[in-house]
């Protein structure tokens, strides 16, 4: 149970909506080891975040940022970079989204609590309302979650809201950072923060976006051609005018017209989940890209999608890397969920199986070969690779 002056500190937040005001409540921030941060913003129709709200507790007040009237953001970038400072944050990959495309800079160091409380075995992705009421004996109001942040003015309550979510922040930052601390599992926690931002990065080149699209092995190699052109315009078309990319074209319309390849306006409104005015906007692009297609020669076809599914030994690898895996996990004290999930040992196998993939376009390794995860496995995965080298066939060794 937390007292209850701490517990009235949302109710009395300073609202930050001068240059002259961030600028001092940055340089401040800057002397402290640690900083609880937050934010609130609205991703309906766009591509990229647009950011209404940032929050930042201290330990002894609650700031609320207003980036709308800010107009120069440049301190804020400042503090989220300065290694000095830590910044503590909850389930924070769109945070960073948020951060990046409106101030610049992604935060660093960085520790997210929900990543901490999947180390201490409290579920692998647990909400900041059940991790609130656990730790601080509270129960967060969330009627302001799906308000409109970019509204001005905000209304009280939502500002309370906002404020409310960083402060308690700071009472389960501490207890999970001393939980951690006590399981020498800090460097870890920190780790997989930062490979969170390292994805966000070195994301996919939109050249081989395809790459992500469902269903895309169903394709023979011209058609695929077909959905990696429309890929790349559909995903740079949504950053040129920060527009959701489902607004731009669907995955499912995306297939369609690959395997299709309409010649007119008429066979392309045919396709299924095609809206006329998409038709109207963009059939012109989409029918030049057919056309660019059907004079393609054959050397500009790419590879043919590879599946797990298809290699023979995928599901005796799987069930391999996973009982070496039950072992490490359990004289580590680290859930086995947080070391290894499915998508990660099949990103694992992918790069050891697959001619090509997508960690050919990327400068990153599968997970369970880089940083913490790393020097925990590589050991035990490389033993049991080289055990079963004439039936695993790697292209690639560990």
């Amino acid at each position: 149970m937390i007292n209850l002056n701490f517990q009235k500190l949302h109710e009395t937040f300073i609202y930050i909506e001068t240059n002259e005001a961030l600028a001092a409540l940055c340089k401040k921030c800057l002397t402290l080891p640690y900083i609880t941060l937050d934010t609130e913003f609205v991703r309906t129709k766009t591509l990229y975040p647009l950011l209404g709200l940032v929050q930042i507790f201290d330990g002894k007040a609650v700031y609320l940022i207003d980036p709308v009237k800010i107009t120069d953001i440049a301190p804020l970038a400042k503090l989220l970079t300065d290694e000095s400072t830590l910044k503590v944050l909850h389930s924070c990959s769109e945070d960073l989204d948020a951060l990046k495309h409106n101030v610049g800079e992604y935060p660093s160091p960085l520790f997210d609590t929900q990543v901490a409380a999947g180390f201490l075995d409290m579920g692998n992705s647990i909400g900041y309302a059940n991790l609130v009421e656990n730790i601080c004996d509270v129960t967060l109001d969330k009627t302001e979650s799906r308000t409109d942040w970019l509204a001005r003015p905000l209304r009280q309550e939502q500002l309370m809201y906002a404020a409310a979510d960083v402060t308690y922040l700071h009472i389960v930052y501490a207890e999970l950072f001393n939980a951690v601390e006590e399981k020498q599992l800090t460097k870890a926690v920190l780790l997989e923060a930062q490979n969170m931002t390292d994805k966000k990065q070195y994301a996919i080149p939109s050249d081989y976006a395809y790459m992500t699209i469902g269903n895309n092995w169903k394709l023979a190699p011209k058609n695929l051609l077909a959905l990696k052109l429309l890929a790349k315009w559909r995903v740079e078309t949504a950053q040129d005018n920060n527009t959701s990319i489902n607004f731009v074209l669907r995955e499912s319309c995306m297939l369609d017209i690959a395997a299709r390849l309409p010649r007119n306006l008429s066979l392309l409104g045919k396709v299924h989940g095609i809206s006329p005015k998409q038709n109207r906007l963009y059939g012109k692009v989409i029918l030049s890209i057919v056309d660019d297609v059907e004079n393609a020669t054959q050397d500009e076809y790419p590879p043919r999608i590879e599946r797990l599914i298809d290699f023979p030994k995928y599901k005796k690898a799987v069930s391999d890397i996973k009982a070496r895996i039950c072992t490490l996990a359990e004289s580590a004290g680290i859930p086995e969920p947080v070391i290894a999930s499915k998508k990660q040992i099949n990103d694992l196998l992918k790069w050891c199986w697959f001619t090509f993939c997508d960690f050919d376009v990327r400068e990153l390794r599968p997970d369970l070969l880089s940083g913490w995860r790393r020097e925990l496995l590589l050991d035990d995965l490389a033993s049991l690779f080289d055990d079963n080298e004439g039936e695993y066939n790697a292209v690639r060794s560990l």
